[in-house]
């Protein structure tokens, strides 16, 4: 056999035992973009029975499908890209799992060393090219039978086992031939492993510190006048954080992220009010469970507050405070901390914030009665939820919106790119949390979000239950209209109205489309949905302002309550 056929196949031996070592570490899902350098790390994909493959024409959207997989499944998800730019398209997805915790493991076929920085085509510089954004970088060599298996598959264990979170960049450099029939050349490298091929068991198992434990003056603590905060975390804890509240008597101020239920809904209106101000200031101790907070008066109170200590606990490493408040930084789950530090029953010591809650809710209900807009649509979203479904939220204004408006169920899934809050990749993430549940899922984003990854429609056609892709379009970034931005300028230049209409795009993926004018049409429109099944696109077509605005004079009735 030639030396360069030979060469083929060592290349697809090489990835074989790369994505079998990966597959031993929870990796179930592999995302892989069309590619011809990549072919050795495909192929050995497609031939793992244990790997579910997803395609994707776009890497940028690729990367935020993988995402969405690893935020729903809680596992590692991989990724298989060419080289060259489509590399580089894999940045957002990455910089948004380094926030938000997801493990992925992104799998850059590459030039071998002699065609970099020559002039061949398809050539950048990879390897380190993510370093300040991937938790761990593994440069591998050009496949060659004088490195051992043992290397190659110990190097994937120690990457991977030490990939808490974010994600891990493998680059992968093959030369050519890539293509050639598979041969026995070189299966005496693959059997220096022995049994391992009949295992599933890593090469090499790493085990990590455990220091999880009470915090010892927890008790003397518990007596005193508390304030919780819900960050993001899994709908189990949120259901648990909601019960050990109630039994411990403290406030719990609940971010949309939190699925705890918002036992104290329309908080970022009511947070407003003097009268919270004044009881939340009588805090003597501050518990945050779970990082990322949406609402502008949740932070700034968050900010603000001077209680005599502030602990945050959250599995990430990190500080995770940008107000650096004196106190504890404990990093485990939030299901870990409720477990070691159970709440002994209190009387709660602010009810004056439930009544204010309740009056709030009550002025919201009053005035959008009658009305039909982006802002009635977030009050009225747990109506539309699927039963046993889940719901993923976009960027900007919806989410605000969704935050400061509607009460979730509590435990009911939501999930969001909340890390660096961008409006790319959004459609594709969803695409991603929708086929690791298989679940009903209902999808609410802004026209400007459903534009920028308008192409991920196409992932959305292999949905295996119901979904609803609901786009709010008031023509443009409206978010901006809640911001200090120049009048003169901010259409221009902020708010980019597009003035389009997303009928068309629905057409073009063979997705069915609704635009409802009113609240009975827009229910009969998702219902269909659950009930016969399918993809359904649903245009809600607002005025451009009534959604900032509207949470704008919210805010202001609620401050004069």
């Amino acid at each position: 056999m030639s030396s360069t056929l030979s060469t083929a196949i060592f290349n697809r031996r090489w990835a074989t035992l790369i994505l079998e070592a990966l597959r031993r570490h929870q990796v179930k899902h592999v995302c892989i973009a069309p590619g011809s350098r990549s072919t050795a790390l495909t192929l050995a994909a497609a031939n793992n029975p244990h790997l579910v493959c997803h395609t994707h024409f776009d890497e940028r959207g690729l990367g935020h499908l993988a995402l969405g997989l690893a935020k729903a499944s809680g596992h590692p998800v991989a990724v298989i890209v060419t080289s060259g730019t489509a590399v580089a398209n894999l940045y957002p997805a990455i910089i948004e799992a380094g926030l938000t915790g997801e493990r992925l493991i992104m799998l850059t076929a590459d030039r071998p060393p002699e065609l970099i920085d020559c002039g061949a085509n398809q050539a950048i510089r990879q390897p380190d090219m993510f370093v300040r954004h991937v938790q761990q970088s593994l440069n591998l060599p050009r496949p060659t039978p004088d490195i051992s298996a043992r290397w190659l598959v110990s190097a994937i264990d120690t990457g991977v086992s030490a990939l808490g979170h974010g994600a891990l960049h493998i680059n992968c450099p093959f030369a050519e031939p890539l293509y050639g029939e598979e041969g026995d050349d070189y299966i005496e490298w693959s059997q220096s492993l022995g049994a391992w091929w009949q295992t599933d068991q890593p090469w090499l198992r790493y085990d990590g510190p455990q220091s999880f434990h009470t915090q010892p003056d927890w008790r003397e603590w518990q007596q005193k006048r508390g304030v919780l905060i819900a960050g993001r975390m899994n709908a189990q804890e949120g259901q648990q954080l909601a019960l050990w509240a109630k039994t411990l008597g403290w406030p719990l101020l609940s971010d949309v992220q939190s699925q705890t239920g918002n036992p104290l809904p329309c908080a970022d209106l009511w947070l407003a009010n003097p009268q919270a101000k004044t009881v939340l200031a009588k805090a003597e101790l501050v518990i945050q469970l779970g990082f990322s907070l949406t609402g502008k008066r949740l932070l700034q109170w968050q900010a603000s507050c001077q209680p005599k200590e502030y602990w945050l606990i959250d599995p990430q490493p990190g500080r995770l405070d940008p107000a650096q408040h004196q106190g504890r930084r404990l990093q485990m789950s939030v299901s870990e901390w409720l477990r070691l530090h159970p709440a002994g029953p209190q009387v709660h010591w602010a009810p004056g914030l439930e009544i204010l809650s309740k009056q709030v809710c009550d002025t919201v209900q009053s005035r959008l009665e009658g009305h039909f807009g982006e802002a009635t649509l977030a009050q009225r979203l747990p109506a539309l939820l699927p039963e046993n479904g889940q719901l993923f939220l976009g960027n900007s204004l919806v989410v605000r919106l969704v935050d400061s408006l509607a009460q979730l169920p509590a435990g009911y899934p939501v999930f969001a790119n909340r890390g660096a809050s961008g409006i790319d990749g959004l459609i594709s993430t969803a695409a991603g949390v929708q086929r690791a549940t298989a679940k009903p899922t209902l999808i609410l984003i802004g026209d400007l979000s459903a534009l920028y990854d308008l192409n991920a429609l196409a992932l959305m056609r292999h949905c295996s239950a119901p979904t609803v892709i609901i786009v709010v379009n008031n023509n443009g970034g409206q978010i901006f209209s809640l911001l200090p931005t120049p009048q003169a300028q901010r259409e221009q230049f902020y708010c980019m109205p597009q003035n389009v209409e997303f009928s068309h795009a629905a057409a073009m993926f063979g997705l069915s489309y609704a635009s409802p004018h009113n609240f009975e049409a827009l229910n009969r429109a998702v219902n269909e949905c659950w009930l016969h099944g399918g993809v359904k696109l649903i245009e809600l077509k607002v005025s451009p302002a009534d959604g900032a605005e509207m949470l704008r004079d919210l805010v202001t009735q609620a401050e004069s309550l």
